[in-house]
């Protein structure tokens, strides 16, 4: 898996080190940033989604503790790399993943990767365990995946779905849209038995939540908010069989 990287650290000669042995020796990183304080790393953290953080302990406006502190929760693992060995002990308790003394040894360097590989990939089996066609419950709840990790949407307050390419439009009763790295097929087979059809190839509609249809060759559903949604000829059949 690529573990998307910062390395925050104000001496040149040592980003330009770390850098050429991720580069060399770590295929997995893909190095998005580099930064020389505080300051710095604060915008490419808020800028970028990342999965791991180089931190030298020791910078200009502040130190590596000020920049977590700063950060707040965070998704990311971090590896200080420090030449003084007596910040050990704050660095487990920031619940950083590795700790590295300058000079860097290569070894654990890459032992450093490895084990941050390790919590990456079991965090994403996790999460897509959650996220999968199975995760409806009996009151008819579907998480999707976000940003920082996921929501749960109950189905009746969805009023249909739109395929976008890869992706699905979910519109909700509310008003609101989500926009899901999932295709329309995904969500077909997760919300079939809570009243969910398939009207056209880009649309699922919440049968509970239409209106009125008008005819035409496939014709279109009128749903509870005025929104009208086509229906194609070969679904048409599917649609009036749940009012038969």
């Amino acid at each position: 898996m690529e573990l998307k990287t910062i390395i925050v650290e104000d001496e040149e000669t040592s980003r330009e080190i770390l850098r050429n042995y991720l580069t060399k020796y770590c295929p997995k990183v893909t190095i998005v940033g580099e930064a020389e304080n505080v300051d710095e790393a604060l915008i490419l953290i808020r800028n970028h989604k990342l999965d791991l953080v180089f931190l030298d302990v020791e910078m200009p406006k502040g130190n590596a503790f000020d920049l977590l502190e700063q950060v707040g929760d965070r998704t990311f693992e971090t590896v200080f790399v420090t030449a003084y060995n007596q910040y050990a002990m704050d660095a487990l308790n920031t619940h950083a993943s590795y700790y590295l003394l300058k000079p860097v040894s290569i070894d654990e360097l890459i032992k450093a990767i490895d084990y941050v590989t390790e919590i990456k990939s079991k965090e994403n089996a996790l999460e897509n365990k959650v996220l999968t066609t199975h995760n409806m419950d009996k009151q008819g709840k579907i998480t999707i995946p976000v940003q920082d990790g996921f929501e749960v949407l109950p189905a009746k307050d969805i009023l249909y779905c739109q395929a976008d390419d890869n992706y699905t439009q979910i519109f909700m009763k509310s008003g609101d849209k989500k926009l899901v790295s999932k295709t329309l097929k995904f969500f077909e087979v997760a919300l079939t038995d809570f009243g969910f059809a398939r009207v056209h190839k880009s649309f699922l509609v919440n049968v509970n939540e239409i209106t009125g249809y008008k005819k035409g060759k496939g014709g279109s559903v009128v749903m509870s908010t005025g929104k009208e949604v086509l229906v194609s000829a070969s679904q048409k059949s599917n649609l009036l069989a749940y009012f038969q």
